[in-house]
């Protein structure tokens, strides 16, 4: 078939228009929301072919952009292996969400005969968002399950324990029981509850104990395992249960369930929480996400913050619902956010931790990169172009990892790497690596070799990474264009802006020729 005649590429246009399928199958968007956010770059798919091309091979001018704008032989080759490595991954999408959805039916099959077992243990219906996000992933990370307790919290009395240490997590807290609370009777029984030592509170009698709620929640997940098979509600071999006991130590308090759906298997962390409809400062910093819809603003704040077990003895707040909502409020924005976090995830998956192979950085982790790119690059024009999409999260991922440092977006005084147990350094050297000559890790197919361009960058960028450790001030746009432009993708054509990054690179030149 002849790709260039116009003929074809009308052909192909008539087709798109009956064939192209939404962006997101949980979160379906119009096709100029992303695909189409470069007019330069509209795709039409070869028929038999498995790809999409890009409409600048197609000889089809697809708007007045095409006209002003010829890319080069380098480029467009720069634009394919993106264009090509983004589609392969959404060729996948529909399948893993299928798996997904078998492999959560299965569980909730579990969790119902759990609630029948004993009622103070909920089945939560209400969430589709691990869905959304594990149709974005190409790891294989643990996915959260929550399991909601049956309890009044407004009755419950909510003992904080001061505030954390610099750069650690959330405060800890107990929930305790009042003396005279009425409802609270099955949470006052011995499976669950501890009495209170200190005979002089009056108003306390004891408290809830996320250790003891653990063990009981391991002992029905077995009984609701052994019933759901014995009856016929999970089928034979779906359910790979492996519960495991280890999984009970302080470090980890979760139970983990593995669960096979088709040849994949899905492990979930099935995790306890208690609802809270009191928010918490934290939830403040929500506001601050420029450019999210309204309605995902009321949802985050309206909510409350969680509280999910910390040790054996306390319980701790959870910030997983709000920052799922942030990152499914991202998707309904234009360009290509989540699309930046998918190839990341999978640039992670296969080079960065050698196909799952070796510990390293994890799906949470760059999520945490994009929301912070987020509000770093509100503008629409920031996330209009797929490979400098990718390079905003890139150069807020590696100035987190150049300084061991990656503030929770609604905590920044917490440190996300902090005892995390992995070698940042080398970690570092890979996504750099990745970052300066990326081509080789967005090879998928024969077809793509050809000549490496060299590298975008030289020795002076590791000491401009590390600027923010030393001077926080540096945390700024501004810095962070500099870093763009740096790796050769600040085309931003905004005059303040541009006048704040040379005000910024003039601060930083002196550092930046001495490490040269």
């Amino acid at each position: 078939m002849d790709w260039g005649s116009r003929e074809t590429a009308l052909s192909l246009s008539r087709e798109l228009e009956t064939s192209v399928r939404p962006r997101r199958l949980f979160h379906p968007l119009p096709v100029t929301a992303s695909c189409c956010a470069e007019p330069h770059l509209q795709t039409f798919s070869s028929p038999g072919s498995g790809y999409l091309l890009p409409a600048i091979y197609t000889g089809l001018q697809t708007g007045p952009l095409l006209l002003q704008r010829q890319l080069s032989p380098a480029m467009a080759a720069q634009v394919s292996l993106w264009h090509h490595y983004l589609h392969a991954i959404r060729s996948r999408e529909a399948p893993r969400a299928q798996d997904y959805q078998r492999a959560e039916n299965t569980l909730l099959a579990v969790l119902e005969r759990v609630h029948a077992l004993d009622p103070r243990f909920l089945v939560d219906y209400s969430r589709d968002l691990q869905a959304f996000q594990f149709s974005l992933r190409s790891s294989e990370d643990p996915l959260d399950m929550e399991v909601p307790l049956q309890v009044n919290t407004e009755a419950l009395l909510i003992e904080e324990l001061g505030a954390p240490e610099p750069g650690d997590g959330p405060a800890l807290c107990r929930l305790g029981v009042p003396r005279e609370a009425v409802g609270l009777e099955q949470w006052r029984t011995e499976d669950v509850f501890s009495t209170s030592e200190d005979e002089g509170n009056a108003e306390c009698c004891g408290h809830i104990v996320p250790g003891r709620v653990l063990r009981v929640l391991k002992a029905l997940l077995v009984a609701a395992i052994v019933h759901c098979r014995h009856h016929s509600l999970i089928p034979p071999g779906t359910a790979a249960c492996s519960l495991n006991a280890a999984s009970l130590s302080e470090e980890q308090l979760h139970l983990s369930l593995l669960v096979s759906s088709g040849w994949r298997k899905i492990r979930f962390n099935i995790v306890p929480v208690v609802r809270r409809k009191q928010g918490a400062p934290t939830l403040e910093r929500v506001q601050l996400m420029p450019g999210l819809p309204e309605g995902t603003l009321r949802r985050i704040l309206g909510h409350g913050v969680d509280l999910v077990p910390a040790s054996p003895q306390h319980w701790r707040t959870s910030s997983g619902y709000p920052l799922s909502q942030l990152l499914s409020g991202l998707g309904s924005l234009q360009g290509h956010r989540l699309d930046s976090l998918s190839i990341l995830d999978r640039v992670n998956h296969e080079s960065w931790r050698d196909g799952g192979q070796s510990p390293g950085l994890t799906f949470d982790h760059l999520k945490m990169a994009l929301l912070w790119a987020s509000v770093l690059f509100p503008a629409p024009e920031d996330w209009a172009e797929l490979q400098g999409a990718v390079y905003r999260v890139l150069v807020v991922l590696l100035c987190c990892l150049a300084t061991r440092n990656l503030p929770h977006p609604l905590c920044p005084g917490h440190n996300l790497l902090r005892g995390c147990g992995l070698d940042l350094s080398a970690i570092y050297q890979r996504v750099e690596r990745f970052a300066s000559q990326p081509e080789m890790s967005l090879r998928i197919h024969v077809t793509h070799l050809g000549r490496i361009p060299p590298p975008r960058i030289d020795n002076g960028v590791q000491a401009l990474l590390q600027l923010p450790a030393s001077d926080p001030t540096y945390w700024t746009p501004a810095y962070f264009d500099v870093l763009l432009d740096k790796f050769q993708v600040f085309n931003i054509q905004d005059k303040d802006r541009i006048s704040a990054m040379q005000g910024t690179f003039r601060k930083t030149k002196t550092l930046g020729t001495e490490e040269s």
